[in-house]
């Protein structure tokens, strides 16, 4: 009954086959939430795969509706061991984007699972059923080296709409906060900061959207004829972007910048290095806030990008002044952002600029997040995982992308600590996603060590609650 036992336990379990059979069973569920009518697989792949899996480890499960009509269900399972105990809330998703079926490289499918040297190839292996299965084998071989316990409690919530942008997530937390209840969170999803490094995130940037569009007039008009004359819309929109951002990607407006960069914040990335690895794109240097390395502008204040304009036809322009543009932009932004009506002090900002034809419509957002990298469970956490790796993982206050970390945060109050099973080149999203077997047999033991830590009596990862032999 050893930390020692726990992490052999779990190396065996991915040395053994059973890593990849396990998760060689999921992927073959066709959980695209965005497909039609996906709220019945969804549903088979809680109640067929994970409702045993769960139940075999002492968790009793129950399956919850989506507050919002389509979308799909959700699964709680509890493992009460003394009430005295702290209590940790897991997290994973069950659903994942489209398959993109026909761009997969010959011999590959998304949902049939294929080995190839490191790479573990299917839908899903990167996000999330891989990393969900890294940390449910993990829990297993950490349970079974103290003899059917954890010396914790443990609730687990898995949803199946993240990849729709997890609506009613929020309200379904507020709604059952009182099954949910815990004193740490703890979940994987999301990318390393590069596949040699252990990482750890504590939140992420938010989203949000913004639609710019110009409608100056019915019909285009002959530039021969009219040029000069008749205001153009693409020329007008570009002009407006150029108010947010500038040619070198440094947003002007202080309506879309954060305050600061917290001192903490700072020298935890201060030394993270990005970019340089195999499958990452060359990062230019130029680019983006002055003054900020590249760990900052990634992890520590915010970008606006362009993600699509329309003006006209440009697969075949003709000789006319358009009538109408449009162009979508995202805004990934940290805590310390006022975005309070944000609509509205837009609209504002493009009329102060003589800009008036231009109507703002503020559409997807998400909260950013961000836990202090000071906290005790983070450094206990990290702790934990030098301990089992003997390096010192990179702790990023948040992830550079967005999850929906505020439904735990924010919603159930609760301080949140991820530890990624993936890494940057990993195809999530795309054609080829995989996940690395180096990956996961490390986080198989970096999890079992990790849950062996949280059950030590008088351990520091809980600063409120008592605990108990």
């Amino acid at each position: 009954m050893t930390r020692d036992i726990a992490i052999q336990t779990a190396s065996a379990y991915f040395d053994n086959g059973g890593f990849v059979r396990d998760l060689g069973r999921r992927v073959t569920f066709r959980t695209a939430s965005e497909a039609e009518d996906s709220v019945g697989v969804l549903s088979d792949f809680l109640e067929q795969e994970l409702r045993p899996e769960l139940a075999s480890l002492g968790f009793e499960v129950r399956a919850f509706a989506n507050p919002v009509a389509g979308c799909g269900p959700y699964l709680i399972a509890e493992r009460i061991e003394n009430e005295a105990l702290p209590t940790v809330l897991l997290y994973g998703h069950g659903d994942v984007i489209q398959g993109q079926d026909a761009s997969w490289q010959p011999g590959l499918s998304p949902w049939e699972l294929k080995v190839v040297g490191d790479k573990i190839y299917g839908r899903g292996t990167a996000d999330n059923k891989g990393q969900l299965t890294v940390n449910l084998g993990a829990l297993r071989a950490a349970m079974e080296a103290r003899q059917n316990k954890l010396g914790f409690n443990t609730r687990i919530i898995v949803e199946t709409a993240e990849e729709r942008g997890s609506p009613g997530l929020n309200t379904f937390c507020a709604v059952h906060a009182n099954e949910l209840k815990a004193d740490l969170f703890i979940a994987s999803d999301g990318p390393r900061l590069n596949a040699q490094t252990p990482t750890l995130f504590l939140g992420s940037r938010g989203i949000q959207n913004f639609e710019l569009t110009l409608t100056l007039r019915e019909g285009a008009h002959h530039s021969g004829n009219w040029g000069g004359l008749l205001r153009n819309p693409g020329t007008v929109l570009a002009s407006a972007i150029s108010t947010l951002v500038d040619a070198q990607g440094v947003i002007k407006t202080p309506l879309l910048r954060p305050s600061s960069i917290p001192a903490s914040v700072r020298e935890s990335i201060s030394a993270l290095p990005i970019g340089g690895n195999p499958g990452d794109p060359i990062v230019d240097a130029d680019w983006g806030e002055p003054g900020l390395s590249a760990a900052e502008r990634v992890f520590a204040w915010n970008t606006l990008e362009v993600l699509g304009m329309e003006c006209g036809n440009v697969r075949k322009a003709i000789g006319a002044i358009p009538p109408t543009a449009k162009a979508v932009l995202q805004l990934r932004y940290v805590v310390g952002t006022d975005l309070d009506d944000i609509e509205a002090k837009l609209q504002q900002h493009f009329i102060n600029a003589g800009l008036p034809w231009v109507k703002v419509n503020a559409s997807i957002a998400m909260a950013a997040t961000r836990l202090d990298p000071e906290h005790p469970s983070v450094i206990q956490a990290a702790r934990s995982i030098q301990t089992t790796t003997g390096t010192k993982p990179a702790i990023l206050p948040n992830l550079g992308g967005t999850i929906p970390n505020d439904a735990f945060s924010e919603v159930l109050g609760l301080p949140t600590v991820w530890v990624p099973h993936s890494y940057p080149a990993c195809s999530q999203h795309a054609p080829n996603e995989h996940i690395l077997g180096s990956i996961a047999r490390e986080g198989l033991q970096i999890m079992a060590g990790l849950f062996w830590d949280l059950g030590e009596p008088g351990g520091a990862f809980f600063e409120q609650k008592k605990t108990c032999a």
